[in-house]
């Protein structure tokens, strides 16, 4: 059934939200005073909480609530942050996605397993939380404790102190106008009714107006002023609505406890970003009154034009609000303005496009290459020069369109990397190994489809360099070095491949070891003659493993062979580079992307073919070029440089004559050269790549098929597949490529 596109949004943002959540936690346990990761963590457990209220998702928000009851308690600093409180959170997080997912336009369906974990991990959290409820509980009995009489002269409010708080009390100051009693106000009836909304703990009165009136006292007059400590729950308003007949004949100043201040700084952050001014963000979480804000901003009108204007923010310290809060206001609104900026500039420039919309385009794209090859070809056969110059036009054009819509399918390989660190913390935890993952290329961009295949090689590489790569800490120091491992994965651009590197500082591959177990299992007879790269490819060999025991990460001898299976099916290859007792490093090459490259067209016996133009270095003609020197049928000197060579007449078994003149195509391989000898060179050509049938599936050599202007079907060659069944057949272990 098709969701509503209003909820749709909703589950791909809350993934978003969640991924960002799993990533904040994942840099809070190596960086527990990280008060920004925190705060990020809530946010995101607040949208989704808040988001799938709107719908009604009534588990999802409960749970979500429960989850955020202890992320405020973190925020409060209440909680010290260790890896079981992580532990904790990130099971959470991996609850909500899985509730996340229950969720869909008919309402939630919870499973009754689902609502099993959901009460599991609830259990989990609450003494996180019950340390909250004791806390608060213990707050009020203090509070409820606390002293009469007259109050510290350094305590906020006293005419020694700043306005501010060191307690659990509210503290008003009460200035009562001189008229106050002709206006028949009786000031002391403010003060008991006070008592209606709070435990009165004490009233200090302040008489030093009536010392300084002498022979001016006017027993008509009001000379007294009051200093009053209330305990109450009630909100700020409240206390001030006490007050409202006498508003106008006295000052008033409210200043808010010390769980208040932190509870207004926990509201300030979990506001929504919106462009608020100061004093509306103070009025939202109560840590201001409309008529205190009214007054602030009289004052500030009543600073002369000629004088330094003063900012609503320095004023409020003196109204009673605490200058933590007014600054956590202020960064509130300093963040709201620049995520506010980031989120129009981004509304401007993306949008959310269906992946299979995309595709149908990538799809039209390539048929428009291939009737613009075939309208190329008609105007070149007509001889009109201004048509043929007209198609020349169109094609730039259509190589442009092509660019750009390649360009749309490419995603960031960052978002592959994030996962793992996730997956690393988690394996590390079993096998009981303190290792640390780091990345770079992240920006690095590689077509979309190729991403979501390249996630379970990666996965199999990660886990066995963890498994059997990096030592325990034990070992490690024995060996000279430091007690945690470290696993890097970097990606980067290569002759216009990618290429994507899996690396550890472990012992790395211990030839003996793959030898001694390559002999055991029949793959060889002897290393004799084997070069260390061939030695140990054998790891990719079915049902190869050298680990010493199984364990539920690897060692069943299941995965290395699927990882090159699948790299091969995305045209790639992978290389090994050992390092006994210092490291390894598993080296991914894949193409950018599977669906249009620039090609290189080529003949052979009559046929027409084509290669990656990415791979092509330079074309020279065999039989006149002074730069070749032939040394074996299979070996060329280049300008000094020996390469192997490949003759492709040979290799297909074409039975005509060869033409006098010869081409040589010198191409690259991973790290290798070599070259290519073809009968002529038709130069580049936009290649719209094919799939092949199934029949053709052992063929490593083809990387696929496309269709020329002409109509006919060319062949695209995989470099590396042809390098590596001349070197079988050279080996005698292959009779042909067919």
């Amino acid at each position: 059934m098709d969701l509503d596109p209003v909820i749709q949004t909703f589950l791909i943002e809350a993934k978003e939200q969640l991924e960002e959540m799993e990533e904040k936690l994942l840099s809070l346990e190596q960086d527990p005073g990280d008060i920004e990761a925190v705060n990020a963590v809530f946010r995101a457990a607040h949208t989704i909480k808040g988001s799938g209220g709107m719908f009604g998702f009534e588990h999802l928000v409960a749970f979500t609530h429960e989850v955020e009851s202890v992320l405020m308690r973190m925020r409060k600093e209440e909680l010290a942050i260790d890896q079981l409180l992580i532990s904790v959170l990130l099971s959470c997080s991996d609850h909500i996605r899985v509730l996340v997912d229950c969720t869909g336009a008919d309402g939630e369906k919870i499973s009754e397993q689902t609502a099993q974990v959901s009460q599991a991990l609830v259990d989990k959290l609450s003494p996180y939380s019950a340390k909250g409820g004791q806390a608060h509980e213990q707050s009020g009995q203090i509070s409820q404790q606390g002293g009469s009489g007259t109050p510290d002269k350094s305590e906020p409010g006293s005419e020694q102190g700043q306005p501010g708080t060191v307690s659990d009390n509210w503290h008003i100051s009460l200035r009562f106008n001189a008229s106050v009693l002709k206006n028949g106000m009786d000031p002391l009836s403010f003060i008991r009714f006070l008592a209606t909304v709070g435990d009165i703990k004490s009233v200090h009165t302040l008489a030093d107006k009536l010392a300084a009136a002498g022979e001016a006292f006017d027993p008509e007059d009001c000379y007294l002023g009051f200093e009053v400590q209330l305990y109450s729950r009630a909100e700020r308003k409240d206390i001030e609505e006490v007050f409202e007949f006498v508003r106008d004949d006295c000052t008033l100043t409210i200043i808010a406890p010390h769980s208040k201040t932190e509870e207004y700084i926990a509201l300030i952050n979990s506001l929504a970003d919106d462009d608020a001014k100061l004093g509306q963000i103070l009025l939202q979480v109560g840590a201001l009154t409309p008529k205190e804000l009214e007054s602030v901003l009289q004052t500030q009108m009543a600073v002369p034009e000629e004088e330094e204007p003063v900012k609503v923010g320095e004023l409020l310290p003196a109204q009673g609000v605490d200058k933590q809060v007014v600054d956590s206001a202020l960064n509130k609104q300093k963040q709201s303005r620049e995520r506010q900026a980031k989120a129009k500039a981004s509304e401007s420039t993306s949008m959310r496009i269906d992946a299979e919309k995309l595709d149908s385009l990538i799809n039209l794209v390539g048929e428009l290459v291939i009737a613009q090859a075939n309208s190329a070809l008609l105007a070149k056969q007509s001889h009109i020069s201004n048509l043929i110059d007209a198609m020349a036009s169109t094609s730039n054009l259509i190589e442009s369109i092509r660019d750009n819509c390649l360009k749309l399918r490419m995603v960031p390989i960052g978002q592959t990397f994030s996962r793992f660190q996730r997956v690393v913390r988690d394996i590390s935890l079993e096998l009981d190994k303190d290792i640390r993952l780091t990345t770079s290329g992240e920006d690095t961009e590689l077509d979309k489809s190729m991403v979501e295949k390249l996630v379970d090689p990666l996965m199999h590489l990660v886990r066995n360099s963890m498994d059997h790569g990096i030592e325990n800490s034990a070992q490690r120091v024995a060996a000279g070095k430091p007690e945690y491992g470290q696993l890097a994965l970097r990606a980067y651009h290569d002759s216009g491949n990618i290429v994507i590197e899996v690396s550890d500082d472990g012992q790395g591959i211990t030839k003996e070891k793959v030898i001694k177990k390559a002999i055991e299992n029949g793959l060889i007879k002897s290393s004799k003659g084997m070069a260390d790269y061939d030695i140990y490819r054998l790891i990719f060999e079915p049902g190869f493993s050298t680990a010493e025991t199984i364990s539920n990460i690897s060692g069943r001898g299941v995965g290395m062979d699927v990882v090159k299976q699948n790299i091969e099916q995305l045209k790639g290859s992978i290389e090994i580079d050992s390092r006994p007792g210092l490291g390894l490093t598993m080296r991914i090459r894949v193409p950018l992307t599977l669906a249009i490259i620039d090609g290189f067209l080529m003949e052979i016996s009559g046929s027409q073919y084509v290669l990656p133009l990415n791979s092509v270095i330079e074309c020279l003609e065999l039989s006149e070029s002074s730069d070749i020197k032939e040394i074996t049928n299979n070996l060329i000197n280049l300008r000094g440089e020996v390469l192997p060579i490949i003759r492709l007449r040979e290799l297909f078994a074409c039975r005509d004559r060869a033409p006098q003149r010869q081409n040589i195509i010198v191409v690259r391989y991973g790290n290798r050269k070599g070259g290519v000898v073809i009968d002529r060179s038709l130069g580049e050509y936009q290649t719209v790549i094919k799939p092949l049938s199934n029949i053709f599936k052992g063929l490593e050599w083809l990387a696929g098929s496309t269709i020329l202007g002409s109509g006919e079907v060319a062949m695209i060659l995989d470099v590396a597949g042809l390098f590596k069944n001349a070197d079988l057949q050279a080996s005698g272990k292959n009779t042909g490529l067919y």
